[in-house]
């Protein structure tokens, strides 16, 4: 990977799910000396802080009751789309460090406009492909890989006027083991890949890396790589928002990131669900933070 200017934007927004924590996740990856990891693989930086989140906005909750906290998480998402929007424009790699999964709608929202076919990684446990008619819980961070295909309320779907931000045919899901009927239904009908526990186990990471990688080549002209710590195992990462058994290895998870930075494609990341309070002595920041390292091309000589 080049030495681009890397923008670190934190985003400690909980909003989207119904543990608390999340939103501490931006300060326990700062902790985890994030910024000295950056900085000794020689790439220029600009830290623009965290978002400052409004908890007392004058604000109508949805009457959808299916749609949790829908107005703040919009409010939030619309600010940090504008500002990726910006630090895209400079030409700037951007870093954002969550916070939940919903703020990739946010992110992906300033991103996507900058791309005529924006490839993305969705290295997660959950597929996130729920609407307010699909989903079980009402909680939005698992909406958000739906709302960037357009899928789900008009209010997640056109932040920064625009739908949608990503094609079905661009998205490849890597470590999926929680799906929902309707995550799957949106699966089968529109087609998008993904490798699943099952098939990661059969075929081994540096197969299922390969293939990914020569899929969205050949049809993107960027990758943006978002990265849910709850893809590990909660034993490798017992701090993260939604923990389902059966996960990534820390080595699987470092060789993708390896992998990624040797083809260097990958024009934009975020790391995601870090929740210090179910932590164990920052373990989990810490390895999100080495994951970093990797995907910016640290090795061992």
């Amino acid at each position: 990977m080049s030495k681009q200017t890397i923008s670190l934007i934190g985003v400690p927004v909980d909003l989207g799910q119904s543990r608390r924590g999340v939103d501490m996740g931006p300060s326990a990856i700062r902790y985890a000396h994030v910024k000295d990891v950056i900085k000794e693989l020689g790439y220029p930086i600009i830290d623009l802080g965290d978002l400052t989140v409004s908890n007392d906005l004058d604000i109508n909750e949805a009457s959808n009751s299916n749609l949790h906290n829908l107005y703040q998480i919009v409010y939030e998402n619309k600010k940090l789309a504008n500002i990726v929007d910006r630090e895209v424009a400079e030409n700037h790699f951007p870093l954002i460090l969550g916070g939940d999964h919903s703020i990739s709608i946010g992110s992906i929202a300033g991103i996507a406009k900058h791309y005529r076919n924006l490839g993305v990684i969705w290295y997660d446990a959950h597929g996130d492909l729920n609407t307010d008619e699909t989903s079980p819980s009402g909680n939005i961070h698992g909406m958000s890989l739906a709302a960037n295909l357009g899928f789900g309320a008009q209010q997640l779907t056109t932040i920064l006027d625009y739908t949608p931000k990503i094609k079905p045919e661009n998205i490849v899901i890597i470590g999926a083991r929680s799906l929902d009927p309707g995550e799957k239904e949106l699966i089968r009908r529109e087609n998008i890949k993904v490798f699943t526990m099952q098939e990661i186990d059969r075929l081994g990471m540096p197969k299922v890396m390969e293939e990914t990688i020569a899929y969205l080549k050949e049809r993107t002209d960027g990758v943006h790589l978002s990265l849910d710590l709850d893809a590990l195992d909660p034993t490798e990462v017992p701090g993260v928002g939604t923990p389902v058994i059966g996960g990534l290895t820390y080595r699987e998870s470092h060789l993708a990131m390896e992998m990624l930075a040797e083809v260097n494609i990958v024009t934009s990341a975020e790391f995601v669900e870090v929740n210090p309070i179910l932590d164990v002595k920052n373990k989990t920041a810490e390895v999100a933070v080495e994951l970093i390292g990797s995907l910016l091309g640290k090795n061992l000589l």
